[in-house]
Formats: structure tokens, C-alpha cells, sequence
């Protein structure tokens, strides 16, 4: 799928196992995501200190989405070309760059260029982290391993560090403030650079470079055939048309890439809409901004409950697919909620409102890792990454046409039940099962932790196996019946010649 050349590259032996597999993803995934969440209580308020009206500030953040959807499947193709490693710890080094930017800059250029920065790196890193993990698990377990644990335990991290992250974003001024001449003693000796404000994004930058040190040291990875600049020129375009091509050529695919859609419009309603509600609760903008700042970090508590829950509520519903089924009905009913009491201001009414966005980061947080399960299950290492970038941005598309029609529309019930119905269409397409399906990836694309199979199709798995295969082979393992692997298993011997090395 990358156009890496076309020899396979043996799994090691020596590897992480998966539960140290699992704790350096959960460790991957808190670090890059906690100075993250400190940004996101201070970031308006940063650039409004420094002089910048609302419009610019809003010019920073559209850079920021424009270059992560722009650059996603791009940088997921690069991952899956060069490897894992070394673009997580350039998606470092960005951040580390763009925080400083944004904590010393009083330039305009200065925060635009620092978002733009953040934008690709948030692209760089929406899949390399996760397709490690799984490398690494099967190199270490095989195809059959469990992943939903692990993708639980990355996305519970995530959460924590965005809870986390909120709440010190938002503490470390006020706390800092309280400090009898602290404020003007450091206006003084930075020459105006360093405020308050700025303190939780400078802090962000001294955790990138944890960060950067963390992966190279703890994600080790197979060793890769050399590419040089053509190589890798060559192979991502490649990765970019085959994962273009995902969503098009297998159905269970494409209802992952829908569901992701209809997460964005249930997340651009939260983001765009609740700030809004807080503050005219609270009558100010500024207590508005703490109880928001308390109700995020809630919901980011949330989302790491319903990641944990998601092995739960696959065992429970007898598969992955019936789990994120009954998780978007979670999200749908929260979103309905909210709809329901977007004009009463009772404390019943808000506490159902409470309840619903509580709900809504339950259900999403519980479907995520349901859906990478099956995802992983029907993708191989060597598109992995470009995968996960064609999911994330399927989501962020949409999430950037929701936030801009819910704009537009009357505040009320309205914009909340329309995200409501987008993520309910997204639940009814898992209302029946997938088919069991083979990998869409050619053989000759095979990543480090695939084993020779004959050539993947979509074709019905009785079809007789080729002519030439050596009549001692044993027949492949059945799917499972509710069409979460990725096709038939190769059989013990093989696996014994050429063992599986067994998702951020």
C-alpha cells in the first residue's frame, strides 16, 4: 500500500510483550495529549491578551484545522513509508515549536505560524502511535490477539490527559496571579514575552520534549528497508490512493468512515454550542469560561470511562459491531437531551443537560475502540496509519461543516437535534453484520507484521485455494460471526516459519 519495496521485514523476536506494549501506547498517548488540553482553557484568552480581535483569533484556528485535514492522509502515508518512530518524534518536535511560538509570540505571524505548526503535527501523529501497538502486538500474540484493551487503555490516557491538561491550563494563571508582583516581575524580565497566560503553553513545550525522548527510547520497532528521498516521494502517494480507496471497496470500512463523520457532528455541536450555554447560565463570560472549563474535564472523564467499558460492551453485545451500535444510541440519546433543554435554565434542566454531554463523551469514548478493533482487523501494517488518517479525517471534515452550519442556525433545540440525527443514521448502519471480508491490501505490500496469503480479495471464503499451494497446508481458521477479523488466519506451521510480531 506505501510502495516500499516489496520484501517483507521478519518481526522480532526480542519485542515489547502487550501488556508492556499497552502501557508505553497509554504513556505515548498522555504525552502528547496533556499540554494539548493545557492549551485549550487559556487559548482564547492568550491571543485576546495579546492584542488579537476575535476574527483574527478565529483566523488561527481555521490554519490549524486547514492544515491538519490537509496534511492527514499525506503524513499517514509517510508513517507507514519511514516507520512509526520517527514521525511521532517530528510530530514532537513540531509541537515543541509550536507551543513556544504561541507562549512568546505577540506577532500575529508568530501564533499563526505556531497553530499551523500544531495542525501538522496533529495530522503526523493521528495514527503512527496506534498502528505501533498493533505491530507489536501481533508480532508478539498473532492476528488473533486482543486489541480493543489496549486501544481502550490509549484512549483513557488520552482522555485523562485532556482532563488533566484542562484543569491545569485553566488553574496555573489563577494560581500563579495570586503570587504577590509575579505578573509584572515577569512582564519586566522577558520584555512583555511572558505573562500569565502564556505560563500553561511554555509548560506544554518543556512536556514535548519528554515527549520526543519517550518514543525514541520506548517505541522500538522492526527495522525498516532503507528509502531515501525517492522512496519515500514515491510510496506516499501510493498510501494516499489506496486509502482513498478504503472506504470505497469494503462496506465495513466505509461504516467506520461514516460513523467517524457522524462523531464530528456530534463533537462540533459540544465545542460550538456548550461554551455559549455555560455563560448564560452563569450570567458572565469569564465564570461561564471556569464552569466549561470543569464540565470539559468532566467529559473528558467520561470518555476515558467509556473506553474502559468498550471491551465490556463488546463481550456484552457479542462483538465489536453490535458494541458500537449500542454506544451511538448513548451518544444519541445525550445529544437529545441536550437538544431537549437548550432554552429552560431550571436546575432540572440542567442537570438533564449535564447528564447529556456526560453521555455524549461516555458513548463516543466506548465506540472508538470498537471501532479501530475492527478496523485493524480488516487493514494490514503496511496501511495501517493511512487508515487512521482516512478515519480522522473523514471526521474532521465533517466536524468543520457541522460547526460552521451550526452556526448559522437559530440558537435552540435545533442544532443539537440535527447532530442528534447524524450520529442516529450513523448508529442504524450497524444494524446488521459485515461480511467477513480478507484485507484489502496486495500482498506485495505486506508490512513488517504480515505472513504470505494468497491474494486478498473480496471474494466469497469458499473459494478454493490456488492450484499451486502445497497440498499439506492447512486450511485457514474460520471468522468469527460477527465479521470482525480481517479475513481467514494463516495456518500454525506458517505462523511457526514466519512468527506475527503480534493502535495512537
Amino acid at each position: 500500500m506505501t510502495g516500499a519495496p516489496d520484501t517483507a521485514v521478519p518481526a522480532p523476536r526480542g519485542g515489547p510483550d502487550e501488556a508492556t506494549a499497552r502501557r508505553r501506547f497509554a504513556t505515548v498517548s498522555f504525552l502528547f495529549w496533556l499540554p494539548i488540553g493545557m492549551s485549550i482553557a487559556t487559548g482564547v484568552l492568550l491571543f485576546t491578551e495579546r492584542g488579537m480581535g476575535l476574527a483574527a483569533v478565529a483566523g488561527f484556528y481555521a490554519v490549524h484545522s486547514l492544515t491538519a485535514a490537509a496534511m492527514e492522509l499525506p503524513t499517514g502515508g509517510l508513517s507507514d513509508v519511514i516507520g512509526r518512530r520517527p514521525v511521532l518524534a517530528i510530530a514532537g518536535l513540531l509541537n515543541l515549536t509550536a507551543f513556544t511560538l504561541i507562549g512568546l509570540g505577540a506577532a500575529g505571524w508568530a501564533i499563526a505560524l505556531g497553530m499551523g505548526l500544531m495542525g501538522l503535527a496533529r495530522a503526523l501523529s493521528s495514527g503512527p502511535a496506534e498502528a505501533w501497538y498493533v505491530d507489536t502486538v501481533h508480532a508478539h500474540a498473532g492476528p488473533g490477539a486482543d486489541l480493543r484493551t489496549g486501544l481502550a487503555r490509549g484512549s483513557s490516557a488520552t482522555s485523562a490527559a485532556l482532563a488533566l491538561g484542562t484543569l491545569l491550563g485553566g488553574g496555573l494563571p489563577w494560581l500563579l496571579g495570586r503570587v504577590p508582583g509575579l505578573a509584572p516581575w515577569l512582564a519586566d524580565a522577558t520584555g512583555g514575552l511572558v505573562i500569565l497566560l502564556s505560563v500553561p503553553a511554555l509548560l506544554g513545550a518543556l512536556v514535548e520534549v519528554v515527549f520526543v525522548l519517550y518514543v525514541l527510547s520506548a517505541l522500538t520497532e522492526p527495522t525498516r528497508p532503507r528509502t531515501g528521498v525517492r522512496g519515500v516521494v514515491g510510496g506516499v502517494p501510493a498510501a494516499i490512493a489506496a486509502g482513498l480507496r478504503l472506504g470505497a471497496r469494503d462496506a465495513l470500512i466505509r461504516r467506520i468512515l461514516l460513523t467517524a463523520s457522524a462523531a464530528g457532528a456530534a463533537l462540533a455541536a459540544m465545542e460550538l454550542l456548550t461554551p455559549g450555554r455555560a455563560a448564560a447560565l452563569m450570567g458572565t463570560a469569564e465564570s461561564g469560561a471556569l464552569v466549561f472549563a470543569g464540565l470539559a474535564c468532566a467529559g473528558f472523564l467520561c470518555h476515558a470511562l467509556g473506553s474502559q467499558l468498550a471491551p465490556f460492551a463488546a463481550r456484552l453485545g457479542g462483538g465489536s459491531e453490535r458494541a458500537v451500535l449500542v454506544s451511538l444510541g448513548v451518544v444519541t440519546l445525550g445529544l437529545t437531551l441536550l437538544g431537549l433543554t437548550a432554552h429552560a435554565m431550571s436546575g432540572l434542566a440542567t442537570t438533564v443537560a449535564v447528564t447529556g454531554y456526560g453521555l455524549v463523551h461516555l458513548g463516543l469514548g466506548a465506540a472508538g475502540p470498537n471501532e479501530n478493533d475492527l478496523l485493524h482487523r480488516r487493514v494490514d501494517a503496511s496501511g495501517r496509519a493511512t487508515a487512521l488518517s482516512v478515519q480522522s479525517l473523514s471526521l474532521q471534515l465533517v466536524a468543520a461543516g457541522a460547526g460552521l452550519a451550526a452556526g448559522t442556525l437559530p440558537p435552540g433545540p435545533l442544532p443539537w437535534l440535527l447532530a442528534a440525527a447524524a450520529v442516529l443514521a450513523g448508529a442504524l448502519l450497524w444494524l446488521r453484520r459485515a461480511a467477513p471480508a480478507k484485507p484489502l491490501l496486495r500482498p506485495d505490500r505486506r508490512g513488517p507484521d504480515e505472513l504470505p496469503r494468497t491474494p486478498p480479495t473480496l471474494a466469497p471464503p469458499a473459494a478454493a485455494p490456488p492450484a499451486a499451494a502445497p497440498p499439506a497446508a492447512a486450511p485457514p481458521a474460520a471468522a468469527p460471526a460477527d465479521g470482525s477479523t480481517a479475513g481467514r488466519l494463516p495456518a500454525p506451521s506458517t505462523q511457526e516459519t514466519r512468527p506475527h510480531a503480534r493502535p495512537m
